[in-house]
């Protein structure tokens, strides 16, 4: 097992792609839905091992724009997964220092599901040990048309010109405002792709792919992530 990095080589913001479960699942000849369950599991020890490692921002990627076309089935099984989880979860999460965020189009979750997301986000909102992002009815592609219909409207009320659009301005408008971009994106299940997922704030993240479907990803994966990350030269196109 590699050792944990030092302090001023971890990374401030890891973001995961957690994928594998419908894998893992079928191998053992269980229903996808298992699969989520156990990889709840893993949620767990990785928010937990990001505490104890000294990580500031954990994101992660729960449910994409493009999964609402799974079945109702699988769909309505995670969607009881997340509120059962936020259920059991949130006072831990709280007494931790944990302090919840959840990115991604609310208008397509079902009003108790968006209930529980806000009643989580106000408990421990004044929280800051760890920020923990949860990415769910979530696409990038879909946050940057967002982000773009929202500053045409400011143009058009008068609020903005077009002159004053620029990077800076332009983060403004994304879910991730005040949050820094992911200094490493770790995608579990061995493929090799963003999937949609943070394409803006990822341009200059470290990628790490692992062939660890995601319920068998535990704390030593994820700190030999971390040693890995470690040992990259980071040049941001400079040279």
């Amino acid at each position: 097992m590699p050792r944990p990095a030092p302090t001023s080589s971890l990374p401030t913001h890891i973001a995961i792609i957690m994928d594998g479960n419908g894998r893992w699942a079928k191998q053992r000849g269980l229903p996808r839905v298992a699969g989520h369950k156990k990889g709840a599991d893993s949620v767990r020890e990785v928010i937990e091992s990001s505490v104890q490692i000294g990580i500031k921002y954990l994101t992660l990627y729960a449910f994409s724009s493009e999964n609402w076309r799974r079945p109702a089935e699988e769909i309505d099984g995670l969607m009881e997964l997340l509120s059962f989880y936020l259920k059991k979860e949130i006072n831990a999460l709280h007494k931790n220092g944990v302090r919840l965020n959840f990115i991604g189009d609310r208008e397509k979750l079902n009003l108790d599901i968006a209930k529980k997301l806000l009643e989580a986000e106000e408990l421990t909102k004044n929280n800051s040990t760890l920020l923990l992002t949860i990415a769910l009815s979530y696409g990038s592609r879909q946050e940057m048309v967002r982000a773009t219909t929202l500053i045409a409207k400011e143009i058009s009320d008068g609020n903005l010109t077009a002159l004053e659009i620029n990077e800076q301005s332009f983060v403004k408008y994304l879910y991730t405002i005040d949050i820094p971009d992911p200094d490493l994106l770790i995608r579990t299940g061995g493929e090799q792709r963003l999937s949609n997922f943070l394409l803006w704030q990822s341009a200059y993240a470290e990628l790490y792919f692992t062939d660890t479907l995601w319920p068998d990803f535990h704390k030593h994966n994820l700190e030999q992530a971390i040693v890995e990350f470690s040992q990259r030269e980071r040049r941001y196109g400079t040279s």
